[in-house]
């Protein structure tokens, strides 16, 4: 029997971690072994890692015979998080921050200038001198970095240099262009170091694989070469076989992962207002968390009894709050260029087979996937009245929603995979 190809992937994110930004490669990992390469990972002990939440669920698809190394790390979040709480500790997206809080401010600026690229960089050491070591002990050729947190991209830009391996970036959101970046409060100096490190990664990096084709195109413009490739998040056929179909008995928007202040959802809040003063009944269910802006908009319009907020769920018991959905909200953040924003949470969505309303860039990648599936609707910022008209047909007629047709099966794990697979083997 063949000796399957090993593969080294160095991922922050790893359980028992939660959050969108695990399943990507903690799936892939799954179903490579199937098409004859194993994959080894690489990732931090949880003991010492700053995970912004915990998902013990996610533990279920890691293979027993699946190799992954434990490093130890140094956190400055932990320690800030300690001195001052966890509460006011910024996080990615900064749905916890209240940006007129002095103390909030300050930790902000101690993030985006003495941790570069992130607070997360106290952990490369430690993965490097590992890294080396598996590849060593694995005659390991090729590795795969994936970030956010983007300074895991610098472990693998130095193991390009020292060891000449073959390296693979993967980025599941951008690193100086994200939403939130200029909520760092960067010094003009580090701007400068930072977007230099990104170049870097682009210019050594063998391969980039991207999660859109927007996302694609913006980092090709930084470098100039034709070494990106997509292979888009998706959703695992595994995770929605056994669900309990049965619809719910009131009509209900659901909502997964965080809400921060960049996200405008002023037409959805006035929308559901108007349905409200028709008489009609509805819940707004958000899973995940949501910032005190964003539910004051909700309280001002008279819905504060329309919610139902869940802080955080396992995976799976979020995909089956899901299935007990009339619609589902997706929301992209409102800035120049978001157009390339393919959150997590709408493949997902597709794998539910339940409607989805967006707001969001009518031209961007997210509205061409949903449109491509026939999976529902995404409107602008302010299509207010469309919003409402949409809404108020699926809450009239909310026992009659029928699923989509299996045109988002293209977006399947097992699929997604094949595609990395291709790629590995080519380089």
């Amino acid at each position: 029997m063949e000796e399957k190809r090993k593969v080294l992937i160095i991922t922050y994110y790893w359980p028992p971690s939660g959050g969108a930004g695990v399943q990507r490669w903690l799936k892939f990992a799954k179903y490579l072994p199937e098409l004859g390469i194993e994959p080894i990972i690489l990732t931090v002990d949880s003991n010492y890692a700053s995970y912004l939440q915990i998902d013990q669920s996610l533990g279920k698809d890691i293979n027993p015979n699946l190799k992954v190394f434990k490093t130890k790390s140094f956190e400055p979040l932990n320690i800030l998080s300690g001195l001052f709480g966890k509460k006011n500790v910024p996080y990615g997206g900064f749905a916890n921050v209240n940006k007129k809080s002095f103390l909030q401010t300050i930790l902000r600026f101690i993030r985006g200038n003495f941790f570069i690229p992130d607070a997360r960089v106290g952990w490369n050491k430690y993965a490097y001198r590992k890294a080396k070591e598996i590849i060593s002990e694995y005659k390991i050729d090729t590795v795969i970095t994936t970030s956010p947190p983007h300074s895991t991209q610098l472990i693998g830009l130095k193991l390009k240099k020292k060891l000449n391996i073959t390296w693979i970036a993967d980025f599941r959101d951008p690193w100086t262009d994200i939403y939130y970046y200029k909520d760092l409060l960067h010094t003009n100096l580090v701007k400068r170091i930072d977007k230099r490190k990104e170049r870097k990664v682009l210019k050594r990096a063998d391969k980039v694989i991207v999660v859109g084709n927007s996302l694609k195109v913006k980092l090709e413009n930084k470098v100039d070469q034709e070494k990106f490739v997509v292979i888009s998040n998706g959703f695992d056929e595994e995770d929605f076989k056994n669900q309990n179909l049965a619809k719910p008995e009131r009509f209900t928007v659901t909502y997964t992962g965080t809400l921060s202040d960049q996200y405008n959802i002023t037409a959805f809040v006035t929308a559901c207002k108007k349905i409200k003063s028709t008489g009609k009944d509805f819940i707004i269910r958000f899973i995940g968390n949501v910032s005190p802006f964003q539910l004051q908009h909700f309280e001002e319009a008279g819905l504060t009894d329309n919610l139902d907020i869940i802080n955080y769920l396992p995976h799976q018991e979020s995909i089956e709050y899901l299935h007990k959905s009339s619609v589902l909200l997706l929301a992209i953040p409102e800035f120049h260029g978001n157009d390339e924003i393919i959150t997590g949470k709408l493949f997902e969505y597709l794998g539910s087979t339940v409607p989805i309303i967006g707001l969001g860039p009518k031209n961007g990648d997210a509205a061409k996937i949903i449109d491509e599936c026939e999976s529902g609707e995404l409107f602008d910022y302010s299509e207010t009245e469309k919003v409402y008209e949409y809404l108020i047909k699926l809450v009239e007629d909310f026992n009659n929603i029928k699923n989509n047709e299996q045109k988002y099966l293209k977006y399947s794990r097992k699929k997604l995979t094949k595609s990395l697979n291709e790629l590995i083997r080519n380089l």
